[in-house]
C-alpha cells in the first residue's frame, strides 16, 4: 500500500532533486544505524515525503554528508539527516511490520512471517517510544483487517482507518500544528488506500481476493467516479497542507502532492492501453 507519494522527478531543478535524494538516502541511513539491514530493507519513499514535509514545517538543523552504501558501493551518495529522520525510520519499521502481518494473516506468505520474526524486537522498542502512534496503527490495521474480512464494499469506511493511521503519523509533536497535520494525513492516507485499491482490483478480481471495488471496474462510468472520488479527497489533503507555514522545500512538497502522487495510476493506464 505504499510508494505513491513520489515525486514527479522530471520535473524538479536540479538541486530539489538533490535535496528529494539527498532526504531518501538519509533515510536510508537512520534505518541502517537504527535498525541493521534488516531495517533497510523497509525503505520507502512514502516516509522520505514525511520527512521533508515535517522538516519544512519545524526546521531542525541538519546533517549533510557523503557515504557509500550497499546499492551504490562504488559511489558516496549525498545524504541529509536530521531528529525527524529518525522519526520516520521507527514509523517506516512500525508500518513495515504492519504489512508483513498482514501479509502473513491474508496469505500465509512465509515472506510476511520470517519479515515479522526479523523486526519483532525493534517494533516493541519502537513502540516504547511512541506509544500514542503505536496504538494507533494497531487499532486501525486491526479495524481495517475486521473489514475487509467483513469484505465491505464502503469504500469510504473501509478506507478510514488507514487515513486514521496516516493521521497520527504525521503528528510528530501535539503542538499547534498537530490537528492541522492530522486532518492533512487522514485525506492522505484515504488517497493511498483508495488508489491502492483501484489498482490492484483487476488482479484481485482474477485472485478471488477483497477489493472494494470488485465488480465494478472495466468501465468508463467506474473510471470517472474514483477519479472523481480520489481527486476530491487529494484536493482535502491540499487544502490542509497549503495551510501549514512550509517555506524550505516548498517547490518539492508540491510536486509531489500535486503531481507525484498521480504517477503510478498513469503508467498503469498506458501499460493497459
Amino acid at each position: 500500500m505504499f510508494g505513491y507519494v513520489t515525486a514527479n522527478k522530471p520535473e524538479l531543478k536540479m538541486r530539489e532533486f538533490a535535496r528529494y535524494k539527498g532526504f531518501y538516502c538519509g533515510l536510508c541511513q537512520s534505518l541502517r544505524q537504527n535498525h541493521g539491514r534488516r531495517g533497510q530493507l523497509t525503505l520507502t519513499y512514502d516516509m522520505a515525503f514525511l520527512i521533508i514535509l515535517l522538516s519544512s514545517l519545524y526546521e531542525p538543523p541538519e546533517k549533510e554528508q557523503k557515504k557509500r552504501c550497499m546499492i551504490h558501493p562504488g559511489k558516496k551518495q549525498y545524504m541529509i539527516t536530521n531528529e525527524i529522520s529518525e522519526y520516520a525510520a521507527d514509523m517506516n519499521v512500525l508500518l513495515a511490520y504492519g504489512h508483513m502481518e498482514d501479509d502473513w494473516l491474508d496469505d500465509r506468505k512465509l515472506s510476511g512471517y520470517a519479515g515479522m520474526k526479523l523486526l519483532a524486537g525493534k517494533k516493541k522498542k519502537i513502540e516504547k517510544s511512541y506509544p500514542r502512534q503505536a496504538q494507533v496503527i494497531k487499532c486501525s490495521l486491526l479495524r481495517l483487517a475486521e473489514l475487509e474480512k467483513e469484505r465491505c464494499l464502503d469504500i469510504d469506511a473501509v478506507a478510514r482507518p488507514f487515513g486514521e493511521l496516516m493521521a497520527e503519523l504525521f503528528v510528530w509533536r501535539e503542538d499547534a500544528f498537530q490537528n492541522i497535520l492530522r486532518q492533512f494525513g487522514f485525506y492522505l492516507g484515504k488517497f493511498i488506500y483508495i488508489m491502492d485499491a483501484v489498482m490492484d482490483v483487476k488482479q484481485d478480481e482474477e485472485k478471488g481476493r477483497y477489493n472494494p471495488f470488485s465488480g465494478q471496474s472495466g468501465t468508463e462510468e467506474f473510471e470517472e467516479r474514483v477519479h472523481y472520488m480520489l481527486d476530491g479527497t487529494l484536493r482535502m489533503a491540499i487544502a490542509e497542507f497549503e495551510k501549514l507555514p512550509c517555506e524550505q522545500d516548498i517547490e518539492i512538497l508540491r510536486n509531489i502532492l500535486y503531481e507525484g502522487v498521480w504517477l503510478k495510476s498513469e503508467r498503469k493506464q498506458k501499460n493497459d492501453e
